[in-house]
């Protein structure tokens, strides 16, 4: 079977059920999208990892797990997403230590907070992409605007099965009303406060205004 290299679009959240989350990953030669639905402590780790500007006071779980490969010369090569039963994505995470390669089962949101702390390529098969991959679409109102610079995608939408995914173009949580000195201090706190979720919003809000 043949592998899909995949690359990390983003992470929304449901307006509507909490603690949903959904990870989007784009196979990186093509359109298709693969979203994955994750817990909220997961989330919060992948987004710490793309936000390189969030730097957490103590390590989290995945930090301490990399710290700990690091010091036992421990290297996590590649992430496979290699089965899909009953909308549960089963992963692989392919190792290394003296020359010596293993494979260790995983959680998928797990698999891919420590690829990217890795800097581990991920990957899925094929056949998993025909099966699961979406192509999401703008809506009308949106037609023209730029995919990638869209900021989130709706868990909720990507939730009802069959049905078009559309982008997102609202903000929530209020920071829309914030200025951007305001949005700094928030996300200072937030990040003082060891709330990377609410940081992770914070910094979306940020980025959108720069």
């Amino acid at each position: 079977m043949s592998l899909v290299r995949l690359k990390i679009k983003g992470i929304s959240y449901s307006q509507t059920q909490n603690g949903a989350y959904a990870l989007i990953l784009n196979e990186v030669e093509g359109d298709r999208k693969l979203p994955i639905v994750i817990g909220a402590f997961e989330a919060q780790s992948i987004a710490i990892a793309l936000e390189k500007e969030i730097k957490p006071p103590r390590p989290l779980t995945h930090d301490l797990f990399k710290n700990f490969a690091d010091r036992f010369d421990i290297v996590v090569k590649q992430v496979i997403i290699h089965k899909l039963v009953d909308g549960v994505f089963y992963s692989s995470i392919i190792c290394e230590r003296d020359k010596i390669e293993e494979i260790i089962d995983a959680r998928t949101s797990d698999a891919i907070a420590l690829a990217l702390r890795f800097n581990a390529p991920i990957f899925t098969y094929k056949t998993i992409l025909d099966k699961a991959g979406i192509f999401l679409k703008f809506s009308s109102k949106d037609k023209d605007r730029d995919e990638d610079n869209d900021e989130s995608i709706m868990v909720d939408e990507i939730l009802q099965e069959g049905e078009t995914v559309e982008i997102d173009s609202g903000a929530s949580d209020g920071y829309t009303e914030l200025s951007i000195d305001e949005l700094n201090k928030e996300l200072d706190k937030a990040v003082a406060n060891e709330d990377y979720e609410k940081a992770a919003k914070l910094r979306d809000e940020i980025s959108k205004r720069n």
